[in-house]
């Protein structure tokens, strides 16, 4: 009996596609016109050799279940077949197969039915079921378990996600909570370089982080560029309240986003360096790139804090500079309208005994004095800067 054609032998006999013929005492699987165009491989198992197309274990219809983005089987790197999460154990366990399954806010039930199929820890589901992790990564056994957090920019806003992996031997489930890019760009870009995805389940996990580190960046380009446009008009003139509040909000989409993206330079690092089941030497230069690009981006966040930071003291440091201009001025002209006021205020006692009020140029010698005294403030005031 050849190993493995029992399954494809049950599955296409009770479909009347599959037919067998005998040639040279050597059993050979053959396949009408309409499968002969597709792939074909050989394969050699002992001295039976079997002529096979690639399609005896042809993708079935992708799953449509609620909460399953995708399920594939994958052989060397391509996919040889979407499959059910009732199946996902079988193909699991064949020798050389990986399965990939993503899944988006399932709910308890399709969590439980994954656990049975890859003997999950309790409390990684529990996790899994239950968002707002804290980014972290837990060893279960032979399986990983890793929270990461994902950002997106809704409106002027930035909303977090999470992921959730279960990593072990021949399967890697992701688990979307929240505001996440689909994960449908990394499937079809590791698919369609399968000596890459041949690798097996630690670079699909590696590709899965390079891929939430790298949306970091798009979030940031935006809100540097509102930085950088407020940061200018900071130094044209003071901010306004609505620009005050939105500088705030800003700082502190900063400081969530920064704590989102602390803690998974401690996951990076405990990949690259810890002797982790899953995940082999020759990937850890690969999750080492992933920590720089983590610490890239924290750097990234704490220049933009400053800089908004610095923007808020800039901005009360020209209001205040503008208030003191204010305050000047008005003391000048304040300073000025006192000099006819206590002139004016002198003469208008109205005393008996006042040479002055009888003399006859009086009246033109003090309006002389109260103009010459203001024009000379005046022009102290000017030279000064206070006007």
């Amino acid at each position: 009996m050849i190993e493995g054609a029992p399954d494809a032998r049950l599955r296409f006999i009770t479909t009347g596609v599959l037919t067998f013929h005998l040639t040279a005492g050597f059993p050979v699987l053959a396949f009408p016109k309409r499968l002969a165009s597709e792939q074909s491989s050989t394969a050699v198992i002992g001295t039976e050799i079997m002529s096979v197309a690639s399609s005896a274990v042809l993708p079935t219809e992708p799953v449509h279940s609620e909460g399953v983005v995708a399920a594939g089987a994958y052989v060397d790197g391509r996919r040889v077949a979407n499959i059910a999460i009732d199946e996902a154990s079988s193909w699991r366990s064949r020798p050389g197969h990986v399965v990939w399954i993503g899944l988006h806010e399932p709910d308890i039930a399709l969590l439980t039915s994954v656990q049975r199929q890859f003997q999950l820890h309790d409390l990684a589901i529990e996790d899994a079921d239950h968002a707002h992790q804290r980014p972290k990564i837990e060893q279960y056994g032979d399986g990983l378990f890793i929270v990461a957090r994902t950002a997106q920019l809704v409106g002027d806003s930035i909303a977090f996600g999470e992921t959730h992996l279960f990593v072990g031997e021949g399967y890697l489930v992701s688990v979307r909570h929240g505001a996440s890019t689909s994960y449908t760009p990394v499937r079809e870009r590791c698919e369609s370089c399968p000596r890459a995805l041949a690798r097996g389940e630690d670079y699909i996990l590696y590709a899965i982080l390079d891929f939430i580190v790298d949306n970091y960046s798009p979030v940031l380009e935006t809100i540097q560029e509102e930085v950088e446009a407020m940061e200018a008009l900071v130094l044209a003139s003071a901010m306004t309240r609505a620009q005050i509040e939105r500088l705030y909000l800003l700082r502190r989409d900063l400081l969530r986003l920064r704590n989102a993206v602390g803690p998974l330079v401690e996951v990076c690092r405990r990949l690259e360096h810890d002797n982790l089941p899953m995940v082999r030497s020759t990937m850890q230069p690969l999750f080492r790139d992933v920590t720089d690009h983590v610490r890239t981006v924290q750097e990234q966040i704490d220049s933009l804090r400053e800089v908004l930071a610095f923007a808020f003291e800039a901005s009360l440091l020209v209001g205040q500079a503008q208030e003191t201009a204010v305050s000047k001025k008005l003391a000048s002209w304040l300073a000025i309208i006192a000099v006819p006021t206590a002139i004016a205020g002198l003469y208008g006692m109205n005393f008996k005994n006042m040479p002055e009020l009888e003399w006859e140029y009086g009246y033109f010698t003090v309006v002389g004095v109260i103009v010459m005294a203001c024009v000379a403030l005046f022009w102290r005031l000017r030279r000064v800067g206070w006007l």
